[in-house]
């Protein structure tokens, strides 16, 4: 049997849409996405307002969606990325555990190293495309 290529196509793997061609780096571990470039910007966001439901605000992002995302990463890791303290006189909020903050400079550190201006592998791949599509 023939490989008819509409009979195999594969779902988008991102929902944006991008202007310029662009890198996006991800790491999948069985069906999850473990880190990509969403749950690295919940982190970043989450470590800048030590809120859950402020990080899911300033991304467009709904609390419950917040939610999942960092569920889906603390499964994949020995231990939790994200740790929620409650509310009470000390206002509760949420924070990035030590792991959670080497996971993220990790990951910043491959997008970087992957970004067309530090390799010339992406920027050979880049050369090699078809500006008509």
């Amino acid at each position: 049997m023939a490989f008819h290529p509409l009979q195999h196509e594969r779902p988008a793997v991102t929902r944006t849409h991008h202007t310029a061609p662009t890198f996006q780096l991800r790491l999948a571990m069985a069906r999850d996405v473990v880190i990509g470039p969403g749950k690295a910007d919940l982190l970043e966001a989450i470590e800048g307002t030590g809120s859950i439901s402020a990080a899911g605000r300033a991304l467009n992002m709904s609390y419950k969606k917040a939610w999942q995302l960092i569920d889906t990463m603390n499964g994949h890791f020995p231990t939790p990325l994200v740790i929620t303290q409650s509310g009470g006189s000390d206002r509760g909020g949420a924070r990035l555990t030590e792991l959670g903050q080497t996971v993220l400079a990790h990951y910043r550190a491959l997008e970087r190293q992957l970004a067309p201006e530090h390799s010339s592998d992406a920027r050979a791949l880049l050369a090699l495309l078809d500006d008509r599509a």
